[in-house]
């Protein structure tokens, strides 16, 4: 964790804003965020509305960090992205990919509840009509019965390049792993766990997807991919524009980068605190976010809303110690 801030100044430099989704994600179309206009850079904190103080807390940590702490130097100047594919009709599949020129991987959501198998079917294919590597990510949405149906079904047209986190446990990975020829992504079983590095000791993962703020900011990001010896993703958690640029910075930080990054998701939001960055060719560039003054005051949240993440901020700030 990071050192600890004074609260008053933390709130002082606090803006909330509500950016509105073109299409819903993870059940939501507004997403709120918390942002911290630091001394060393701006920071975001944005965990999920339903996570409680002590998982909360470590997006706390990620947003100190990088308002009050200098970056670590980098590799690269420029990053790999995937397209981002929500739970959408098949038909809608060419509408989302256009926010994502030039991108070569495309990951796509399946599993989502009230759909079948069917749907993610249609939705990867008309994915593949267009990207050619494909991945897909479940959420921990499938038994190991039905991953295994859904590896085959999703394979039957083609390759996938990864299945992210298709079941819940570590157990149910490793079994998975065993019975299908997909290499296996962890994401939940990773930045959820108490124990992030026991995917790996347990053989129940091909990829580490990791995220910045859920692991509490990009030092602890890389500390733990010091200790996996698999292939990392860094992706987002439904960041602004602020987060993605923490997310670049840690995928430009890694020693290693064998896979496109999931920090594309600037394109789900109708609007964001700052222009979007750039993509050229599929990928981002490396640099300092600073949200437009005039985008904030435009996006920025009720005053109730405000009230609610200033509240949060006092439980969690404790638990950053």
């Amino acid at each position: 964790m990071v050192p600890m801030r004074q609260l008053d100044d933390i709130l002082d430099r606090l803006h909330v804003v509500a950016l509105p989704m073109r299409v819903r994600f993870r059940g939501i179309t507004v997403r709120e965020v918390a942002l911290i206009d630091g001394p060393a850079g701006w920071g975001e904190f944005g965990a999920f509305l339903e996570y409680r103080p002590a998982e909360a807390a470590h997006w706390l940590a990620s947003a100190l960090e990088a308002a009050y702490e200098p970056p670590p130097e980098t590799r690269r100047d420029r990053i790999p992205i995937n397209a981002t594919v929500p739970a959408v009709d098949a038909a809608r599949v060419p509408e989302v990919l256009a926010r994502f020129p030039g991108a070569r991987t495309a990951k796509v959501k399946v599993a989502e509840p009230g759909q079948t198998l069917a749907d993610d079917v249609a939705r990867v294919n008309a994915v593949r009509a267009s990207v050619p590597t494909v991945r897909v990510d479940a959420n921990g949405g499938w038994t190991v019965d039905e991953a295994t149906t859904a590896a085959t079904a999703l394979t039957a047209d083609g390759p996938l390049e990864y299945l992210e986190q298709p079941c819940v446990t570590v157990a149910e990975l490793a079994e998975l792993r065993r019975r299908v020829d997909v290499p296996i992504a962890a994401d939940e079983s990773i930045r959820k766990a108490d124990d992030p590095l026991r995917v790996v000791r347990e053989n129940a993962a091909d990829v580490a997807v990791l995220k910045v703020a859920p692991l509490g900011g990009v030092r602890a990001l890389l500390a733990i991919a010091a200790q996996i010896d698999i292939p990392i993703v860094v992706s987002s958690a439904l960041d602004s524009a602020v987060g993605i640029g923490r997310g670049l910075l840690a995928a430009a930080a890694l020693p290693d980068l064998r896979h496109a990054c999931g920090l594309g998701t600037g394109g789900l939001f109708v609007d964001d605190v700052a222009e979007p960055l750039p993509t050229e060719g599929g990928y981002l560039p490396i640099g300092a976010v600073v949200p437009d003054p005039a985008r904030l005051a435009a996006l920025a949240a009720t005053p109730e809303r405000r009230q609610w993440w200033i509240e949060r901020i006092r439980m969690c700030h404790p638990l950053t110690r």
